[in-house]
């Protein structure tokens, strides 16, 4: 069986990392295998844990990426043709080696080593803790995006290099990339591909970390509706550093009514999602002790480890697509028909989504968004002699 695999994200501040790492304590003190790993190149994991990689308790692992050493095993053969190219252009050694590091690297090698954890049967459960939710969605966001140009581009790449290669030599002087460079390329695609189909799967969930403060909140929902959008589910929200009601002073009392309010107003804006809270802490939680009392006082008589109820953020049937955008708000969605393509934009992020045969040669006879839910339908049979409407390769279609 996979593991289970936890994903703890949210602005930048709201103490994600500390509820990850509860989690992970949680979790092996509870008997399960457990491995905590962070994506967030500031590797605060070390310090809230007090510890260094490697087992740092009964049951308990703490991994750090080795972006050089991984960076050689998934990007090598990429990197150093790109590096030689650069050479032969008349780049310097130092220049060609800065410009040919990968933008994220760091971020994407931690997704692939993820995948390899979980598919190594050692471990039970694995924490993930994120980036803030900005470079999280676009790293989620990453496989499916680039599953889209690599379907598309590179067996057009493979044929025009087969073409171009010979004139490429003979008259640019400089070396075309071999069957191994493009091999390296699709082997980085596939292991996206699968890091994706582990973290949408029915044994992985996101949980949103806020403290009770409108800003937070606003981006708290923001985010819900953008993870819903790729396809991730979130199973849980944590608040974070709540003030406790009982002997409030008048300075206090304040900050509790205010937290108070904006707690409510988060139960009902993430309504049916549970909101485990987490009390103001008199001290900052730091080692095992610590994060333990943490994790017990976030999850109480839940079960933080039981697989994630919600459904599929993305549905198909016969005649219908259904895709969950909780607190989407209409004028926020939009979208286009191109070929056998939907695209569905929800604010600033935009998703494209492959239709599967039986709806690609379909038109769409309808959209609506009605109670957090985009549902798209598709007319109910095929009418003789007709084509899927492709409505003029771009024209955009809102759900009423």
């Amino acid at each position: 069986m996979s593991p289970r695999v936890l994903l703890f994200t949210g602005k930048g501040g709201v103490g994600k990392t500390t509820a990850a790492a509860a989690t992970a304590t949680l979790a092996a003190r509870r008997g399960l295998k457990t491995l905590v790993v962070s994506t967030d190149t500031a590797h605060s994991l070390a310090d809230a844990l007090a510890a260094a990689p490697g087992e740092i308790a009964p049951g308990l692992h703490l991994h750090q990426v080795d972006t050089q050493k991984s960076m050689e095993h998934h990007w090598g053969e990429l990197r150093d043709y790109a590096r030689g190219l650069l050479s032969e252009l008349g780049l310097d050694e130092v220049t060609s080696e800065e410009i040919t590091v990968l933008p994220g690297a760091e971020e994407i090698i931690a997704l692939l080593e993820l995948r390899e954890h979980a598919r190594a049967g050692r471990w039970d459960v694995i924490v993930v803790d994120c980036a803030p939710t900005a470079e999280t969605l676009r790293l989620l966001a990453l496989p499916e995006a680039l599953d889209w140009h690599m379907s598309r581009l590179m067996p057009i790449g493979r044929r025009i290099m087969k073409l171009a290669s010979p004139f490429v030599r003979g008259v640019a002087r400089v070396s075309a990339p071999g069957d191994e460079v493009m091999g390296a390329g699709e082997r980085l695609h596939r292991g996206l591909m699968e890091v994706r189909e582990l973290l949408t799967g029915d044994r992985a969930s996101v949980r949103l970390v806020l403290t009770p403060e409108s800003v937070v909140l606003a981006e708290a929902r923001r985010t819900l509706t953008s993870l819903n959008l790729y396809g991730y589910r979130v199973d849980a929200v944590v608040a974070n550093r709540v003030f406790p009601s009982g002997g409030a002073d008048e300075w206090r009392a304040q900050w509790v009514a205010a937290q108070s309010r904006l707690l409510a107003e988060a139960e009902e804006s993430f309504a049916p999602l549970p909101v485990h809270v987490v009390p103001y802490l008199p001290a900052e939680p730091v080692g095992e002790d610590a994060l333990a009392a943490v994790g017990e006082a976030l999850y109480g008589t839940a079960d933080p480890f039981a697989p994630p109820l919600v459904r599929p953020p993305l549905r198909l049937s016969a005649d219908e697509l259904a895709l969950d955008l909780p607190g989407a708000d209409r004028a926020d969605v939009d979208l286009a028909r191109k070929g056998d393509e939907l695209i569905v934009t929800a604010g600033p992020y935009r998703r494209i989504l492959a239709l599967p045969v039986a709806l690609a040669r379909r038109d769409i006879s309808g959209a609506v968004l009605r109670d957090g839910v985009l549902r798209v339908r598709f007319s109910s049979r095929d009418e003789p002699g007709t084509t899927p409407n492709p409505d003029d390769r771009g024209a955009r279609s809102a759900a009423t």
